[in-house]
């Protein structure tokens, strides 16, 4: 909401986005400069006053990235909520609390505040910090809280005070999605009416209408105009609703794959803001598709022989209003930015675990799609895991694109572990080596050996994170147990519960041997 008068601009930060996010942040000082008000619990009250709001819905997210809720009559909501909070069961949340111990409290952020453009009766949706109701400590596997910490540990090491983040989501659009796994079967199905292989169905048997063709080739979804472009109004309609709940939005389009593929670029802003903002970029993609009978998945690979979804993720620091990452060497970048690239690539294998959390993710990750396997980095170049954009000669736009990322991770862990790999990479001057130049996936066998690759699987990257995650721990934003906690959540519930599993095309290999 912005109201605008003689005196100048008042801002109030409703929703769980900005109005103020650019690569290049100058709008943002001079706005803070002017003064920039951000919800308060008294402001929430008048709005729920002004909007006739019937309903609180109070929202957190687990460990593994699942936005949960629960809702209050408007009644409950009082002042005093913002202190004390509510209680709730943490033991049946995954990943979380014992049973002996389940008794957590919830804790509204008035900042975060949006009228949510879903529910039937007017609903304000605010996400909540969950702390010890004893104590009254933040929750240690909170994912908001380990984000929180870890931009108070950015200002305390006096490196910089802004994190900026901005991540590039991509998903899928399906118009039919059928999957299930039982001791005696196992399948999925997916249809999407613009997808290649329905260029011979027949529309009119399936009760469809006609099939009237432009239907999308393989890796050539990006991007042709309508009607080959089936979803562009479905997309308008996301835009305009993450643009109603206070979300900045840059960009739509669709993505490379066919059946639907698709991407809704927001603008960047400090990092546990866009945590946040990733959180509600879900709830409104998803929503908006399952109001048009159609479903969204940010499943990183659900198709086999086409480009997977990733998560882009941009990065840079600031001081002030004093960009960290600009300066005259390689590609316009200062020596924090080149140290920053060396310690993202030196950890990355760890930070892969919550970057890339899934077993999906490594259907990903491999060569020949697009998704960069290769841990170098180059300018302009979108083989290396670390490509330096250079759209923009302005110091301001400066900054590192981390390539691996997709959007199945809890963004408050992903876009932690990566600052946090940046600022080890800062304070101990790890120096990436020579930039890579070439088209990666052209390499010849002799030469692409000496570059290092990302993990192959899921359980090569939690191995990776149980060897290197001292450089987590620092500041106390991951703790030991959070760590420990979340290799094992990892390792029994996907890694050896997949491995368990006979897979479909196993039957195609082997049934007949």
């Amino acid at each position: 909401m912005v109201t605008a008068g003689q005196e100048g601009f008042s801002i109030v930060l409703l929703g769980a986005g900005s109005l103020v996010r650019r690569w290049e942040p100058t709008q943002f000082f001079s706005l803070k400069a002017k003064g920039v008000h951000v919800m308060t619990p008294q402001d929430v009250l008048a709005l729920c006053r002004e909007r006739g709001v019937r309903a609180v819905d109070l929202r957190f997210m687990d460990f593994p990235g699942l936005w949960q809720h629960f809702t209050i009559p408007i009644q409950k909501l009082e002042e005093d909520v913002f202190e004390d909070g509510l209680g709730f069961d943490g033991s049946s949340i995954r990943g979380w609390q014992a049973i002996n111990e389940s008794d957590m409290l919830l804790v509204p952020q008035a900042e975060t505040a949006f009228v949510d453009p879903f529910t039937e009766i007017a609903t304000v949706c605010m996400i909540c910090n969950i702390q010890d109701p004893i104590t009254r400590e933040d929750y240690t596997r909170d994912p908001r809280n380990v984000a929180r910490k870890a931009v108070n540990y950015l200002k305390s090491t006096g490196i910089a005070d802004t994190c900026y983040i901005g991540p590039e989501a991509e998903f899928f659009v399906f118009d039919d999605i059928r999957y299930d796994q039982a001791p005696q079967h196992s399948y999925f199905f997916i249809d999407s009416n613009e997808a290649q292989w329905n260029r011979g169905t027949d529309m009119k048997r399936a009760g469809d209408g006609p099939n009237l063709g432009y239907k999308l080739r393989h890796k050539e979804g990006y991007f042709p105009v309508p009607p080959a472009d089936q979803l562009m109004n479905l997309r308008n309609e996301m835009m305009m609703t993450m643009i109603e709940c206070g979300l900045d939005v840059e960009a739509q389009h669709h993505e490379v794959a066919t059946a639907g593929q698709s991407e809704i670029d927001l603008k960047f802003c400090d990092l546990v803001q866009m945590a946040d903002n990733m959180c509600l970029y879900k709830y409104i993609i998803k929503n908006v598709a399952w109001k048009h009978n159609k479903s969204v998945t940010f499943m990183p690979k659900p198709l086999y022989g086409d480009n997977g979804s990733g998560m882009h993720t941009h990065i840079s620091l600031w001081k002030g209003d004093q960009p960290l990452f600009a300066g005259g060497g390689y590609a316009g970048l200062s020596d924090e930015a080149i140290y920053a690239i060396g310690g993202i690539l030196a950890h990355a294998p760890s930070i892969l675990a919550f970057t890339n959390p899934t077993t999906n993710s490594y259907k990903r990750l491999v060569p020949g799609y697009e998704a960069p396997v290769n841990l170098a980095y180059s300018q302009r170049n979108r083989s290396a895991a670390c490509r330096i954009p250079m759209y923009s000669p302005s110091p301001k736009a400066k900054r590192i694109e981390f390539r691996c990322p997709d959007p199945s991770s809890n963004p408050y862990l992903a876009f932690s572990a990566l600052m946090m790999a940046v600022i080890d990479g800062i304070q101990n001057k790890i120096h990436p080596g020579e930039p890579l130049d070439k088209d990666i996936y052209d390499l010849e066998p002799e030469e692409l050996a000496k570059v290092p690759s990302t993990p192959g699987s899921l359980g090569d990257a939690l191995a990776a994170l149980s060897k290197d995650h001292e450089f987590l721990l620092r500041g106390d934003v991951f703790t030991q147990d959070v760590i420990n906690t979340w290799i094992t959540y990892k390792q029994k519930n996907e890694v050896e519960a997949l491995a368990l599993r006979p897979h479909p095309y196993e039957f195609c290999l082997y049934y007949d041997m």
